[in-house]
């Protein structure tokens, strides 16, 4: 069974993957730079806030002066993420040895920034126009509702049903890995799309906000522009109301596809437009492990195999289809059981044993999460068995060949197809062997020339 991965890579790295020309377009913006700067590690930002007004190369060995012996490892994974980022100017001075800088224009923003302090990419609009704000409940609601039917469009294309109210920069996401296409058929999950809804909320933002950056040239924008705007966005206020007028024809087509995954509210007034950013918005710029916030769990895992899942929620019930079979469902309360059944169908559609046993000690109740461990254990073990049983067999093609007019052809028949790696059984009392269909034709023409 083919294994799938997805990495749900952070903001920063994004920024890395770009090109030089590109990195030092984004440090021409001043909120580029702290967000950059928030983001880095520890150790890092202190190396920055070091050399911030330092002009003159620094060499690397005073630098290691700063740190610790027990820290080498930290500073090492420090200086790398700089150097990627492109923060660090790496030179040799013949006495000196290895020397870094800061990059000039990421330097003098930032100096710039600290000194003057910092502003807000554009002001709220003022509140005495009419204007009628939803509370930050009203907004974390309406954020998680937007999500959740975000996901339910990508379950129910799975089940054949076509996608409705997606904007085609969304559906080219969907189809970057989690869709496929197949004749006269509508849009299928593939493995990696069974795998995505298994993952927690924040990696699942940034696998579609990575791919809507991935093919932002195919809709003709720049990615590099793309990654300005949504870092910028982080610095507004969530429930704050802005106007769409200060934004551009590309920033405004964008808020219209972050408003599908609930990162901004649009609102029409009878004059005005204006969005109003969510949380999820305002934390793009945090690293995916810092914004990563354990939510309460909702799953009990009993020692017979039957799940109990205290939600209202339309799509975590789907979630749980992937893997368990449903059996009534109560307006607060899902039952559900994990069956053999069941779960071949999820390793069937590529989900592995490992992401179903974090799923369930991800969502674990509270009072199932304080035990240890979460999940009884005869369950876990037995969903890897069951996993196990479908990888006994590995099915090879193969050509049999018998009836060898004597011993020395027979072994000399295994000794050239085990040269080749080829040979897969052999039975010399009754002159047998099994060779890879690979070398098939190679063996053929041995055979013939020991013939003649």
């Amino acid at each position: 069974m083919p294994q799938v991965k997805i990495i749900a890579k952070n903001f920063m790295d994004m920024v890395a993957s770009l090109t030089a020309i590109k990195l030092d377009k984004l440090y021409n913006n001043v909120f580029i730079c702290e967000a950059i700067l928030r983001s880095l590690p520890p150790l890092a930002k202190k190396y920055v806030l070091q050399l911030l007004f330092i002009d003159d190369p620094v060499p690397c060995t005073r630098i290691e002066e700063w740190v610790l012996p027990d820290g080498l490892s930290k500073h090492r994974v420090a200086i790398d993420r700089l150097i990627q980022l492109r923060i660090f100017t790496e030179t040799v001075d013949r006495r000196e040895g290895t020397c870094f800088s800061l990059n000039p224009t990421f330097q003098n923003n930032l100096q710039k920034h600290i000194i003057s302090g910092g502003v807000l990419p554009r002001e709220p609009m003022n509140s005495s126009n009419g204007i009628k704000l939803p509370s930050l409940q009203e907004l974390e609601t309406y954020a998680l509702q937007q999500w959740e039917c975000f996901l339910l469009q990508l379950i129910n294309s799975g089940q054949g049903e076509k996608l409705t109210g997606i904007s085609s920069s969304m559906m080219k996401v969907f189809q970057r890995g989690l869709l496929s296409q197949r004749d006269r058929d509508g849009p299928r999950l593939t493995e990696s799309g069974f795998q995505f809804l298994l993952m927690d909320t924040n990696a699942q933002l940034w696998y579609i906000i990575r791919e809507y950056i991935s093919n932002a040239e195919e809709r003709d924008v720049d990615p590099a522009d793309l990654i300005s705007f949504l870092l910028e966005l982080s610095f507004h206020v969530t429930g704050e109301a802005y106007n769409l007028n200060t934004l551009t024809d590309v920033q405004r087509t964008t808020l219209k596809d972050l408003a599908d995954l609930g990162l901004v509210k649009l609102q029409q007034g009878r004059k005005d437009s204006w969005f109003i950013p969510t949380k999820l918005a305002t934390n793009l710029s945090v690293s995916l492990a810092d914004s990563s916030v354990r939510k309460e769990g909702y799953v009990m895992m009993e020692t017979n195999f039957r799940m109990y899942a205290y939600s209202t929620s339309k799509l975590q019930c789907e979630i749980l289809r992937l893997f368990a079979r449903i059996e009534y469902q109560l307006p607060n309360l899902i039952a559900c059981a994990v069956t053999k059944e069941s779960l071949y169908n999820a390793f069937d559609n590529g989900i592995t044993s490992d992401q179903i046993i974090t799923f369930l000690q991800q969502n674990s109740h509270p009072r199932c999460a304080d035990r240890v461990p979460s999940i009884p254990e005869n369950v876990t073990d037995q969903i890897r068995l069951w996993e196990s049983d479908l990888k006994r067999i590995e099915m090879t093609q193969a050509h049999f060949y018998d009836e060898f007019p004597s011993k020395d052809v027979f072994e000399g028949a295994c000794n050239f197809a085990r040269q080749w790696g080829g040979l897969l059984w052999e039975d010399s009392k009754r002159m047998r062997l099994v060779v890879k269909s690979e070398v098939h034709n190679q063996m053929r023409e041995y055979l013939h020339t020991q013939g003649n």
